[in-house]
């Protein structure tokens, strides 16, 4: 049977300012950087305190067909692609620090319902979501 979610697929422009963003600002660790073939680049990373579960920094390309690449490429391009939820302890104090890094957000720290979220983009341009969850049932957002 399944036990968790071990991997899920990023989609970046440039592996290597993607790596170098999620490590040095966001404090993920690289996990694998591995050559496979001519051109094909295995770049995971991860979370320190998520051991169970790595992030594929990957270029558009094969397994898609050149059309569905280009279509990821001018999405991440136009800033339209969703990534990931990212939890923190603190939203507005997450917000701060890492605006006073450079970081590009969306959308600022706001309630919502289920805790503090703000909305960022990566230095691809993939959007990230920042929560500082709460408890709360579904009748709270009603």
């Amino acid at each position: 049977m399944i036990s968790n979610v071990s991997l899920v697929t990023l989609y970046c422009l440039d592996q290597d300012k993607a790596r170098d963003f999620y490590v040095d600002v966001l404090g993920f660790e690289v996990r694998t950087d591995v050559t496979l073939g001519e051109g094909y680049r295995w770049l995971t990373i991860g979370h320190p305190s998520q051991p169970e579960l790595e992030v594929t920094l990957m270029l558009p390309g094969p397994p898609l067909d050149e059309e569905a690449a280009a279509f990821v490429r001018r999405q991440l391009e136009k800033g339209q692609m969703g990534a990931l939820g990212l939890r923190v302890d603190d939203c507005h104090k997450t917000f701060e620090e890492l605006s006073a890094k450079g970081v590009t957000f969306l959308q600022e720290p706001s309630d919502r319902p289920y805790g503090v979220e703000a909305v960022m983009r990566d230095i691809t341009g993939n959007w990230l979501v920042l929560v500082e969850p709460r408890a709360f049932t579904p009748s709270d957002s009603s």
